[in-house]
């Protein structure tokens, strides 16, 4: 089963300047698992210290919005997962 996860251009440093990185797996959970295995770098822009994904991170599966699934969310063969920061701030 390929998942492609679609790296956006400020975390493609920690993914060697990839675009996009293909996994295997079930859920979303297990796909961020993949992702952090071939580019440890990238798990402290995904998830915090107690290994909880950022509040600050959006999920979209396919371009449908994922977040209020987190990781638990399925995935099957041939989906694309976006990971968006969420910006905000104060006016």
């Amino acid at each position: 089963m390929s998942i492609k996860l679609i790296i956006p251009s400020y975390l493609q440093p920690y993914t060697d300047n990839r675009e996009s990185v293909e996994v295997s797996a079930k859920t979303v959970g297990e796909c961020f698992d993949s992702l952090v295995k071939k580019h440890p770098g990238i798990n402290k822009m995904l998830f915090d210290d107690n290994g909880k994904l950022h509040s600050y991170i959006s999920i979209f599966i396919n371009r449908e919005d994922a977040s209020h699934q987190q990781l638990s969310g399925t995935v099957k063969d041939g989906d694309e997962i976006h990971v968006i920061y969420i910006v905000g701030g104060v006016y």
